[in-house]
């Protein structure tokens, strides 16, 4: 029983850094940035993918009690997902963004909002798959040509509440890079940050010919405009809206 109990209290180890059986390095404040370049993947399409999701406990739901996990041990594996059905699933838009800045001094974004798709054969060498919009499986894709990764600079991934109710902490939001060699990377947005409608997620920057990866985590009240002065983009913004019915 060591272990259920372990598990019941809340224990765990204190590792924060990486998981060997699923091949994930996990960024985090105290180990906040990995070096693509020295674990040899630099090369090839690089994915960064979001995934988003409710559960019943966030919504209201009757959440699991000791007696039940302790009845039936493994459904504690087996989140309580909510269906397609009422408003608690289709309140929260969230989009996947990239802030690009390349060597010649092109500056840009892609994302969803004005269809600022991309291009991954020609600069920015950055595409989005699409727009997701009620948090499915697949969720949103960008994708890096790093083939080009001479020609860029930096690329400031991001994520923002188009619509709904600002709760990244409800969301369980999780932005993962998928290199070409090696581990893929994680970062979790499940922080408490009432209000917050836009976070930055990560910068992934080219130092003297070093493609690096550093988490940012940084959550702020407004939309790209509030993240371009944090990071001195230098870009002018309007206010942009999405098509109805799409």
């Amino acid at each position: 029983m060591s272990f259920w109990n372990n598990v019941l209290r809340g224990g765990g180890s204190g590792f924060d850094s990486g998981n060997a059986s699923s091949n994930t390095i996990e960024l985090t404040k105290r180990h906040a940035t990995v070096s693509l370049t020295k674990q040899g993947a630099a090369t090839g399409n690089l994915r960064v993918n979001l995934s988003w999701r409710m559960r019943t406990s966030d919504i209201g739901g009757r959440s699991r009690s000791v007696r039940d996990l302790l009845r039936h041990p493994l459904r504690m594996f087996q989140p309580e997902m909510v269906q397609a059905q009422g408003p608690a699933v289709v309140q929260i838009d969230l989009d996947l963004a990239c802030l690009y800045e390349l060597q010649d001094g092109t500056k840009g974004v892609v994302q969803p909002l004005g269809e600022f798709l991309g291009d991954i054969n020609s600069p920015p060498y950055v595409k989005l798959s699409g727009d997701d919009r009620f948090g499915s499986g697949s969720g949103e894709t960008i994708y890096i040509n790093l083939d080009h990764r001479d020609e860029i600079k930096r690329l400031l991934i991001f994520v923002y509440i188009y619509d709904g109710t600002p709760a990244f902490d409800r969301t369980h939001a999780v932005v993962t890079l998928y290199p070409s060699n090696g581990p893929r990377v994680e970062i979790g947005l499940d922080e408490r940050a009432p209000q917050a409608r836009s976070c930055a997620v990560m910068m992934i920057e080219n130092n003297k010919g070093e493609l690096t990866v550093r988490r940012e985590v940084k959550y702020v009240y407004g939309f790209q405009a509030e993240l371009d002065r944090l990071y001195g983009w230098g870009m002018h913004w309007g206010r942009g809206y999405k098509k109805t019915g799409v």
